[in-house]
């Protein structure tokens, strides 16, 4: 663990859930870690909800953020306070413009971006991990086609490498790992990764604390945001980023959302207290296991592990 605060100056932290399913444990030790790494720094915290994905969009979900929040004991600087004040003031349907401003400018770059009618059916038959094979690179099919959406074509030689704050120095093979992405969705919705660009930029983000999963996204981002002037200033030298191990769920897979079943309620609901997400995130930290008796005891043994680490 690195955690070189000091390379990208204040510190600007954000908790970035999205409203599709009940919070599990990955995501609460994500809210935890990210809270003990901004206020170690004495930096400010930002909850932004990511709602674009309106078709997954609970009003269940959506109270389960402020919810677990609430449980868990952490506070933040800015940001919405309750599920009305999000849709009144946050809801990521305020900044439309500003992505479609984003993509219009993106598909003025030559050879940059294409059509796509594939579904993910016809996706998965050809690969079936998933990684889009490249079947409308030559279609050459306009870009306001019916149902299509919009892909970026990466070269297939492509190597990301930036300086993670966990995981050290990170070359991720875009081009061959992750294939040609989508930008816009096939319903004329800009794609996460134009959303969460375009909103760090415009939050000041300085700090962003994900799942190892979400290599990738953060190469994809990384390099995106370098095709064009008004996105370039995101980069790894401005924006530290800390990619975390996961926690395996009880089958040993991944933690995720989309394979809850309507009875669970979260890690909120299902746990007889936050002391499970605490003592994770010490056992991610390397702390002793008592460490996770509370948030200000968690809190207490990392700073006094960071000042050792320091001194």
């Amino acid at each position: 663990m690195l955690f070189p605060f000091a390379s990208v100056g204040p510190v600007r932290g954000r908790l970035a859930p999205t409203p599709s399913g009940y919070l599990h444990l990955g995501n609460a030790v994500n809210f935890v870690l990210t809270w003990l790494l901004v206020r170690q720094a004495g930096g400010s915290l930002h909850l932004r909800i990511d709602d674009l994905d309106r078709a997954r969009l609970r009003p269940a979900y959506l109270a389960n953020i402020f919810q677990t929040l609430d449980w868990l004991g952490l506070d933040y600087d800015t940001g919405p306070r309750d599920p009305a004040n999000f849709e009144q003031h946050y809801s990521q349907l305020h900044h439309l413009a500003e992505y479609q401003a984003v993509l219009d400018q993106l598909r003025q770059q030559p050879g940059l971006v294409y059509a796509c009618t594939c579904s993910r059916t016809d996706i998965l038959a050809l690969a079936p991990d998933g990684r889009y094979p490249g079947t409308c690179r030559h279609r050459q099919l306009p870009l306001d086609t019916p149902g299509a959406a919009w892909r970026v074509q990466l070269p297939d030689d492509l190597i990301v490498s930036f300086v993670d704050g966990w995981q050290g120095q990170v070359a991720v093979h875009l081009g061959r790992d992750l294939g040609d992405f989508v930008m816009r969705k096939k319903d004329g919705a800009p794609a996460y990764q134009i959303g969460s660009v375009v909103d760090d930029l415009r939050l000041g983000t300085t700090l962003i604390v994900r799942g190892a999963d979400l290599l990738q996204s953060t190469a994809a981002q990384l390099w995106l945001a370098q095709q064009l002037a008004a996105t370039a200033s995101f980069t790894a030298t401005r924006i530290q980023f800390v990619h975390h191990p996961l926690l395996p769920g009880p089958d040993g897979m991944k933690l995720s959302k989309s394979q809850q079943n309507p009875l669970e309620r979260g890690v909120f609901a299902q746990a007889d207290g936050p002391q499970l997400v605490y003592r994770a995130v010490a056992h991610l930290l390397g702390l002793p296991l008592e460490a996770g008796s509370s948030l200000v005891s968690l809190q207490h043994a990392w700073q006094q592990k960071s000042s050792l680490a320091a001194s």
